[in-house]
């Protein structure tokens, strides 16, 4: 049986959703009607369905799915493609179907001078049959599409949701939107008779499918507020992100790693700390996957595993311009210490990204871990997705104690603020600014270590070159300023460190 955590005077059950529970502070209110709305596609039948496939695969919770539109047959068959085995779920008296369609059943609902009266009874039997705890109505829209008036639906919900109480389960009640935000659902009184309201969101900005939910209310228990960002895996159907549940209690480590570049090392202090997260910023060509490599070679060659990840280029190509670099990539893929991942960012929405990065470094486990790069996969985001995505990962890296290394590249040759590098600058630990700096008719290359948080760094911008051992870091530019900026003049006097 699933725990009931109280959170004021109220228990709850948890759904077993992954990230809605944290969001939901603990479940769902326990014994009482949970109206889940939602447009088109939302996942609303997922949602419903997740809840009672978790009940069972996790707490051996039996539950009964009242569907009042679409088949049995349909359903299950539908299902399957997320791992849930209905059918075995019924023979073993775990999962109960009542079909209330209209067409399959016309006594089952009834409109007008009739009741749900039926329909009860034959939710009660079925409860009673297998013990459920759980319940599952899909949809409200179906059931009451006969219905002539507001107040009619009013009544009749009130009666189930009152009725669902007596009976002892967790109900939930998925009803349709029109639209994404407005209304929140069709008949415009079912928020208000139901104990609790979640609203699923699929929302198309800048051609792009955003999946959210929120937590409109709970009656006399708390849970946290605003849209959390969600996405459906084929494997285990929703996975919620509650970004606002992370809580800032990982621990600092005083212990100092080297970047893979001796030279890069004496610039940042003595290295970079076990637990921090590096951004290396500049345009095309500057070197910032060579860092990334050598960053990864150098933990190799600490005995380290390393997990690297690509969203611009194969893994062949990745290892082709390793050994250009004096890199030889293979021999520690083979040991297991090196895994290389590589995936184009339009294969699939920025949160399932997330999620299978999480898994990987789950079940990796790596000391390291590169990301090459963040501008591929802010082109697949809006704004304020790319963000989540960037707070929910670093988090989640620094919360393993690894060190982790960002690329992100800017919209100009010469220099100029990357908006990746905008978004997510307050958030990583280090920046390391690569730029191309023109000098006497000359294209030279500078880096300089814009940020350390919590330790020392040298100011300068140092020239640097790049050859078949890789990256060679020489003098600081002298005389030179507006480096950063992309415009550089020559001034008299030396800049001194």
């Amino acid at each position: 049986m699933s725990a009931a955590p109280k959170h004021g005077n109220v228990a709850k059950i948890p759904t077993g959703i992954a990230g809605f529970d944290s969001i939901a502070k603990g479940g769902l209110p326990c014994g009482r009607t949970t109206l889940v709305a939602g447009t088109p596609g939302s996942a609303k039948t997922v949602f419903a369905a997740q809840f009672m496939a978790a009940g069972i695969e996790q707490y051996a919770e039996p539950g009964v799915f009242v569907t009042c539109e679409e088949s049995a047959d349909d359903l299950r068959q539908n299902l399957q493609a997320f791992g849930w085995d209905i059918q075995s779920w019924e023979d073993q008296g775990y999962w109960v179907f009542l079909d209330a369609s209209p067409d399959n059943d016309p006594e089952a609902i009834e409109a007008g001078s009739y009741d749900l009266g039926g329909l009860i009874a034959r939710i009660r039997g079925a409860v009673n049959r297998i013990g459920a705890q759980r319940l599952a109505i899909d949809s409200l829209g179906a059931m009451f599409s006969r219905f002539p008036d507001s107040r009619q639906v009013r009544w009749d919900l009130y009666r189930i949701s009152a009725q669902m109480k007596k009976i002892g389960v967790t109900s939930i009640m998925t009803a349709e939107r029109e639209a994404e935000y407005g209304s929140i659902a069709r008949h415009g009184v079912e928020e208000f008779v139901s104990d609790n309201v979640v609203i699923l969101r699929n929302v198309l900005e800048a051609e792009t499918r955003r999946r959210t939910l929120e937590v409109l209310k709970f009656r006399g228990t708390t849970h946290q507020k605003g849209e959390y960002p969600f996405t459906i895996l084929p494997e285990g159907g929703i996975v919620a992100i509650p970004l606002s549940a992370m809580e800032l209690t990982q621990r600092s480590s005083e212990l100092r790693i080297s970047s893979g570049n001796e030279r890069l090392d004496d610039m940042c202090g003595g290295g970079i700390y076990r637990d921090s997260i590096v951004l290396v910023s500049g345009a095309t060509g500057t070197g910032k996957t060579l860092l990334a490599t050598e960053f990864t070679s150098g933990g190799l060659k600490s005995g380290e595993r390393c997990l690297l990840f690509a969203f611009e280029e194969s893994r062949d190509q990745i290892i082709r311009n390793a050994h250009g670099w004096n890199v030889d990539y293979l021999p520690a893929e083979q040991r297991g210490d090196l895994q290389i991942r590589c995936s184009y960012p339009e294969s699939e929405g920025l949160e399932d990204h997330l999620v299978r990065i999480k898994e990987t470094i789950d079940e990796f486990k790596p000391h390291r871990i590169a990301l090459d790069s963040l501008t591929a996969l802010e082109r697949v985001a809006t704004p304020r997705g790319f963000r989540e995505f960037v707070i929910s990962l670093t988090s989640f890296i620094k919360a393993r104690e690894t060190a982790g290394l960002f690329t992100a590249s800017t919209p100009s040759l010469m220099g100029g603020s990357s908006v990746t590098e905008a978004h997510i600058s307050t958030l990583t630990d280090s920046i390391i600014l690569l730029r191309y700096v023109e000098m006497g008719g000359e294209v030279q290359r500078g880096l300089t270590v814009l940020k350390m948080r919590g330790a020392g760094h040298e100011k300068s911008i140092r020239q640097f070159t790049i050859d078949h051992q890789g990256m060679h870091i020489g003098e600081q530019f002298r005389g030179v300023e507006g480096i950063l900026e992309g415009h550089p003049n020559r001034v008299l006097g030396n800049v001194g460190n």
